[in-house]
């Protein structure tokens, strides 16, 4: 039996890619809570030094269709951000997550950060928790209804592969 496509986490590169990276984000992150269109989008997603990392249903031009998204905002010289982290919601529990986090942990390492810290919803926590990242404290609250927390990891004396 043929093995199905090994999917692989990319920046986006294409119309197409960057079209299904901010969809994802939209319908995951902005559009159940009645948000307008356009705020899945921010300042840092042009700065320099923010990476994008996007896994891709098909590698088709015309529809790529996203599985999972991230990003990673430098903070300082030694710190970053993960931000706008989604997962399709067909594709939930297959691990595409866990696969963009390890990306975006790469990435940082290879730019020299030894730390990162994310605001993880509280539906979130674990998830985050089992992937070596701790509570730090009570966050804010999104939209008046997410209950979000900050989170950290030490990326230093770890081997990310």
């Amino acid at each position: 039996m043929p093995q199905p496509p090994t999917l692989t986490v990319r920046p986006p590169r294409t119309p197409a890619d960057w079209a299904a990276y901010y969809a994802l984000r939209y319908a995951v992150l902005r559009q159940p809570w009645q948000q307008p269109p356009g705020s899945e989008r921010c300042p840092a997603d042009e700065e320099p030094g923010t990476i994008h990392a996007l896994l891709l249903a098909n590698d088709s031009e015309a529809d790529p269709g996203a599985l999972a998204v991230g990003m990673l905002q430098p903070v300082t010289a030694r710190q970053g951000q993960v931000r706008f982290m989604a997962v399709a919601p067909e594709a939930a529990g297959a691990g595409h997550g866990r696969r963009i986090l390890a990306a975006l942990e790469a990435e940082a390492q290879a730019a020299g950060l030894t730390e990162i810290v994310l605001h993880a919803r509280e539906s979130a926590v674990g998830f985050y928790q089992r992937l070596g990242y701790a509570v730090v404290e009570p966050s804010h609250t999104l939209f008046g209804v997410i209950p979000h927390f900050l989170m950290r990891k030490q990326l230093s004396d770890q081997n990310n592969g």
